[in-house]
């Protein structure tokens, strides 16, 4: 999967750039799942332990991919003391990988390279060998996601680096195949060839980390110059995206299409402020496209990470919670200018998932579930969606071939397969469903109403969902964090207002309950939860996402804990991040010395900045409270975005629609009543 982060270009000659070689990778219905069925991280454990296999260190870690990696013969540490203080007494480099859990090719490279003896015999005699989930530490992935892009590199996991003993990166890259191939250096020959540089070369290695940390220091510093936005920033913003918009399939630019919320949101706004319909156009083509195309579940609900194609067509299968909040607010705001019913349905059937499937016992939200299962027709080898493609013989079997031949039309079932792009042939023969045909051409191709189409694919979608859940479930990341959580409060909080369902309040203050007693100390955030243990310094992130999911739960419930624990919150996060001589939040406390650099974030990628949602916070409650101090500091973070902003204002759309909220006129509504009346409500 490609990294959501801007390509950085670096003027530095890196010692060993000659190794370099361009890898880019890394790429509704029914009952909740008893929780017994699902393929946890502590299922691996408890399988590799009943095998007789002998663990690492990692076993020691609760992250669900650190344990995937536990009974690797790498002799892996988890990032800490103990591997940088092994470092520098051994003199040896560092080899650093970042990943989680639920990343396709970083299964792959596991599988290739860290469960073979003799590449682990080569990483444990020549370096020292640092695992990290980049979902539980976003900053260390920050940073040297940061450094391979300032070498000239596409980003993404699972990324690959390499580190003095001090943590300065000098070279990196993504997915390595076990022997050279296609043009990319095998990985074994890597280690060999860095290590001989290492003994060699030691001097130059050590000069090129000190001008790569000295660049990544002066990025930090150089992507906050204070000036003034002008207000034609936001017609500005609008007419890059409609260069990059395809009128056709809906999305911007080629294949492959990634959702992108944070668009969304500007372009809603940009609607509501200037009334251009082609920016409400744009947002509903996308939004109808994806939640028509393969990229979304269309038996069980939810939308997949991303599709490979220009056509929504093929996704790549994997889940993450932050998706479905984010694209949840989208239909959201959908739903509130069209009133169309169809942003309705998709709303209840992303939500009905995420509470069937993604929801903990105690009420908490958790993070993914993977792209690859077990094949049903194989369970020993994993294949990418393997537990949601169809053959049409399966479909014609569960359903029968009246009602079968009907649905096989509705979604494009064809005998062959349906698969537009499959490279590694994970899908011959078989089928992604997407809306091929609408309703309307459903009946009238098979003589029916429009009524009793919709019956029959309802009960069609029903009856394979009951299949489909006795297949192999694909693996589950329990893990429950800060941010992602908070996106999901705001999700089912602004869900609830627009559906008036009341599950979804009940599920957002649940949840908001589990992180202020699992995550909250009583004065700092946390950042994790998983198996009875809460770790980690909560970063900006953390903060913005879950003071953003609060507000908007205050204003669904009234129930005035969430405003006075949003206003908690923000003080802290302020204490904590903010940027006194230049303005805006950095991401991380500062506390952490391992942290080569205290960066801010400049990109709106698959999820909002912290500081393009602190904006956005600060503007709200400044209003709610009557406080100016914080519009003050919203004002100031927009300044020191600003240079960034007019150079290029499609990185951060979430930043320049807080902006456009701050041009807004306050507007007080007074309601008189009972406070539980039918009228008052």
């Amino acid at each position: 999967m490609k990294a959501g982060h801007l390509r950085l270009q670096c003027p530095l000659l890196v010692a060993v750039v000659w190794l370099a070689l361009g890898v880019d990778s890394c790429v509704t219905q029914g009952k909740r799942p008893a929780e017994s069925s699902r393929n946890t991280s502590t299922d691996f454990v408890k399988n590799q332990m009943q095998q007789g296999r002998t663990p690492n260190r990692l076993i020691e870690e609760k992250s669900p991919y650190l344990l995937q990696h536990a009974f690797n013969p790498v002799e892996w540490y988890a990032w800490g003391e103990e591997a940088f203080a092994k470092a520098r007494a051994e003199q040896k480099p560092i080899f650093l990988s970042i990943g989680y859990s639920t990343c396709h090719w970083c299964h792959v490279m596991e599988h290739e390279s860290f469960e073979h003896d003799s590449i682990a015999a080569i990483m444990n005699q020549y370096f020292v060998s640092i695992k990290v989930d980049r979902e539980e530490r976003p900053d260390v992935d920050k940073i040297y996601m940061s450094a391979l892009q300032a070498m000239g590199q596409n980003g993404g996991w699972p990324m690959s680096m390499f580190l003095t003993p001090d943590l300065k990166p000098f070279f990196g890259g993504t997915y390595f195949p076990p022997e050279t191939r296609y043009g990319r250096i095998g990985f074994p020959e890597l280690l060999t060839r860095i290590h001989h540089l290492w003994m060699n070369q030691r001097e130059k290695i050590l000069e090129s980390a000190d001008g790569l940390t000295t660049h990544l220091k002066e990025l930090s510093a150089a992507g906050t110059q204070t000036t003034t936005l002008r207000n034609s920033i936001l017609d500005t913003t609008f007419a890059q995206f409609d260069r990059s918009y395809d009128p056709l399939h809906g999305g911007f630019g080629d294949g492959p299409k990634f959702p992108r919320p944070v668009v969304f949101n500007f372009l809603l706004r940009y609607h509501y402020r200037t009334g251009e319909q082609k920016a409400l156009q744009m947002s509903e083509r996308t939004l109808r496209a994806m939640s028509a195309g393969g990229m979304y579940d269309h038996i069980g609900g939810g939308f997949h990470r991303y599709s490979v194609d220009g056509e929504w067509r093929v996704p790549h299968f994997e889940k993450m919670l932050y998706d479905q909040a984010q694209l949840v607010n989208s239909y959201v705001d959908l739903f509130q200018i069209t009133k169309d019913p169809y942003y309705a349905r998709i709303i209840r059937e992303v939500l009905e998932y995420v509470l069937r499937d993604m929801t903990s016992a105690e009420g908490g939200f958790y993070s993914a579930e993977d792209a690859d299962s077990p094949k049903p027709e194989d369970p020993s080898e994993q294949g990418e969606g393997a537990c949601y493609v169809w053959l049409r013989k399966e479909i014609l079997d569960v359903l029968g071939t009246e009602s079968g031949d009907l649905f096989c039309f509705a979604y494009g079932v064809e005998d062959l397969g349906n698969a537009l792009m499959d490279p590694q042939q994970e899908f011959t023969g078989k089928n992604i469903l997407y809306i091929a045909h609408p309703v309307s051409e459903v009946a009238q191709r098979f003589g029916m109403t429009e009524e009793e189409v919709e019956s029959i694919l309802a009960g069609a979608r029903k009856k394979l969902f009951n299949v489909r859940s006795k297949r192999p479930r694909p693996h589950l990341d329990d893990k429950i964090l800060t941010s992602w959580n908070g996106l999901m409060i705001s999700a089912l909080a602004r869900a609830y207002q627009v559906l008036d369902d009341p599950t979804y309040l009940k599920a957002a203050e649940r949840a908001a309950e589990f992180v202020m007693t699992r995550l909250y100390d009583g004065k700092m955030l946390i950042r994790r939860y998983r198996d009875g243990e809460s770790k980690y310094e909560a970063h900006l992130d953390d903060y913005s996402f879950l003071v953003h999911g609060l507000l908007d739960l205050y204003e669904s419930s009234l129930n005035f804990r969430w405003l006075r624990t949003a206003i908690d919150l923000t003080e802290k996060s302020i204490e904590i991040f903010w940027d006194a001589s230049r303005g805006g939040f950095f991401d991380t406390s500062g506390k952490d010395s391992s942290i080569l650099v205290r960066m801010k974030e400049l990109y709106d990628g698959a999820e909002p900045t912290g500081n393009s949602m602190a904006v956005m916070n600060l503007l709200r409650l400044s209003q709610m409270t009557d406080n100016p101090g914080w519009r003050t500091k919203a004002e100031g973070t927009l300044r020191s975005y600003a240079a960034i902003l007019e150079k290029q204002p499609f990185s951060m759309p979430q930043m320049v629609s807080a902006f456009d909220f701050s041009l807004e006129k306050v507007k007080q509504i007074i309601v008189a009543g009972e406070r539980h009346g039918i009228d008052t409500r």
